[in-house]
């Protein structure tokens, strides 16, 4: 089975189809729809928008006729942070069709489907271009100064080379005793791999080696050098080009936090409502899934959010400052936090911390933790992007996993098995998780084939698939992830046992594995139309996915595949004459059309001419309501 997608009316969030990726409330943005020829004679477009949830339609005009589509253009006025539309394109034969972020439909639509235009304050402009390097920091790197460090109490020591406890009431406490020095003597690495952004899993002091379950909000922990070493590793990633984000728990502390220590079975202490308690005496206490350790945040105390998220004072600004200048936040369990019962703050929590990097550093980006059906909670209002294994992670894993695989814990599949996918499954999972995120939203969501809370990838990955799998990520929209260690081939059976100490020792005998990720990271940060360009998807097989990301400057043609395959697409599907970039996909033109060939497992992409348009009219000049 697989499915040869005909040109069709197509629409995306991208600058070939918005004028202002950015615009302030009230402002007057332009939208395209672009129309294949072989769709069939269109008498008229329409958008239609639900300002304050009342529709309204707008006129679109032709504006252009490129390679056997014709492009039309309307006018929309934002008058809602979030403004929803679509288009309806009346047809010859007297019928309508409607498209919306899930596709063509000719049925009325769900409003909840609608494309989006968000007018909240946009992600940072480098944050589209990133390429993320996710770091445990207890199992990167020793430096010579943490030989001389005494392990504390808690800790079980551990030697570099030593298996990794995966399972047991050791697994937390195993202590690798890795650095932030030590992260900064392997920069020249990261910038090998053509990385531009380091992900830290939290540094401040704790009782675990993960640090989920902070002590303190207010110092780096000194098993990593403190705070001067926290300074020392951002100027240095600075220095390279890099840029480095923290992690915050805004759900929880741990339960030797300084706030819980003088509040628990302490009534009327200041700390006292800054966490759910369940009796009188505060010694029984909410925590994060029961888990003892980590006692629950109670967000509606206004003192806790002047501490942690409010203000120039608080913490969440504080590490954005100079001198340790971070350059934003991933927060932990995003979509647990500010939730109880009936209680819903979340949206309060979010804006108010995202107001406060506004303040602190406006050029620092905020992602959320939210593993699965995340697009409720990330209307571009504050998160920018979502750390989730919905619509890239499951659906690649299920496609290029060996099937029959049990299934791993950790990136929330069902119960039993891993499971098999088709090409044509990916496509619809993708579609179906996508769809629902505004455009810039989805740029920043993580394609993240494994982090720290999964197993690795290559664990239960089909042979060959690794280039499979990392080409998508870094052709997908949306900010690709190394988990550290990914380069070297490691393996992990489930979260903790892929929290693995990196091993230098083995560099060269892993080079050919670094090698590929330094050339598709490269092939990513080297192509505008893979940061920032529009999607098409052009076929979905069993074996093999192809589409286009396609720019003003240039567009690449992306073609992943599992199996042996040979797809021919349709004469429209795109212009140009494709020129390799990566890998060995057969490309030949016969009067049917491209025919794209090759042998399975394998990736590739091609360059191919940009899209030429007219500028953008003006606002204002053109604009119908019926």
């Amino acid at each position: 089975m697989s499915s040869h997608f005909a040109p069709t009316p197509h629409h995306d969030g991208s600058p070939l189809y918005v004028s202002t990726p950015a615009p302030a409330l009230g402002d007057t943005v332009r939208v395209r729809v672009r129309v294949p020829e072989a769709f069939g004679p269109v008498l008229a477009v329409h958008t239609r928008s639900n300002p304050d949830r009342e529709p309204r339609y707008a006129v679109a005009t032709p504006v252009a006729n490129v390679d056997g589509w014709e492009w039309w253009e309307a006018e929309l006025q934002v008058e809602n942070p979030v403004h929803g539309y679509r288009f309806l394109l009346s047809l010859a034969d007297g019928s309508n069709v409607w498209l919306n972020a899930t596709g063509l439909h000719r049925i009325e639509t769900l409003d909840s489907e609608d494309f989006r235009i968000v007018a909240y304050p946009a992600a940072p402009d480098w944050a589209a271009n990133a390429v993320m390097y996710q770091i445990f920091p207890d199992r990167f790197a020793r430096s010579a100064a943490a030989d001389a460090r005494q392990p504390p109490e808690w800790a079980v020591p551990a030697g570099w080379s030593d298996e990794v406890v995966n399972v047991g009431p050791d697994t937390p406490r195993q202590f690798y005793g890795g650095d932030l020095a030590g992260i900064a003597e392997h920069l020249d690495h990261l910038v090998r791999l053509g990385v531009n952004l380091i992900y830290l899993t939290p540094v401040f002091p704790a009782q675990s080696n993960h640090r989920y379950d902070a002590q303190s909000f207010a110092r780096v922990d000194p098993l990593l050098g403190g705070d001067e070493a926290l300074a020392a590793l951002v100027a240095a990633a600075h220095e390279r080009g890099l840029r480095v984000i923290g992690d915050l728990t805004s759900n929880h502390s741990g339960d030797a936090h300084e706030w819980f220590r003088a509040s628990h079975r302490t009534p009327g202490a200041p700390e006292s409502e800054f966490y759910y308690w369940l009796d009188e005496a505060q010694e029984r206490y909410v925590s994060w899934l029961g888990v003892p350790s980590l006692p629950k945040f109670n967000w509606n105390s206004d003192e806790l959010r002047r501490r942690f998220i409010d203000g120039e004072g608080s913490v969440v600004a504080k590490w954005l400052k100079p001198p340790y200048s971070l350059d934003g936040w991933r927060i932990d369990v995003s979509n647990m936090t500010g939730r109880y019962l009936d209680e819903d703050l979340n949206e309060v929590v979010r804006r108010t911390a995202r107001r406060t990097m506004l303040e602190a550093n406006p050029d620092t980006i905020l992602l959320g933790e939210s593993t699965n059906d995340a697009a409720s909670d990330f209307p571009g209002d504050a998160w920018h992007g979502a750390m989730t294994y919905a619509n890239f992670t499951r659906p690649v894993w299920g496609w290029l996993s060996e099937p029959g695989r049990p299934a791993p814990g950790g990136i929330g599949m069902a119960l039993g098995t891993i499971p098999s996918y088709s090409g044509e499954e990916v496509y619809a999972a993708h579609v179906r998780f996508t769809a629902a995120f505004p455009w810039r939203v989805r740029l920043h969501n993580m394609n993240a084939l494994d982090t720290h809370d999964t197993p690795r990838f290559l664990t239960h990955a089909r042979p060959g698939t690794v280039p499979v799998a990392f080409g998508l990520a870094v052709t997908l929209p949306g900010i690709p992830v190394v988990f550290a260690g990914d380069e070297f081939g490691l393996t992990g059976s489930d979260g903790e046992h892929s929290r693995t100490p990196i091993p230098w020792d083995s560099v060269d005998a892993a080079e050919s594995t670094i090698d590929l990720y330094s050339r598709l990271i490269h092939l990513r940060t080297g192509h505008p139309a893979l940061n920032s360009g529009g999607i098409r998807w052009l076929h979905a097989g069993t074996e093999v996915l192809v589409f286009v990301r396609e720019a003003a400057e240039e567009s690449v043609l992306v073609v992943a595949a599992r199996g042996d395959f040979s797809v021919t697409l349709d004469p429209h599907a795109f212009a140009g004459n494709p020129v390799t970039l990566f890998g060995e996909v057969g490309a030949v033109l016969s009067p049917q059309g491209w025919t794209l060939s090759g042998s399975g497992p394998s990736f590739g992409a091609f360059a191919l001419p940009g899209i030429a348009l007219p500028h953008f009219a003006d606002p204002g000049a053109v604009l119908a309501l019926e």
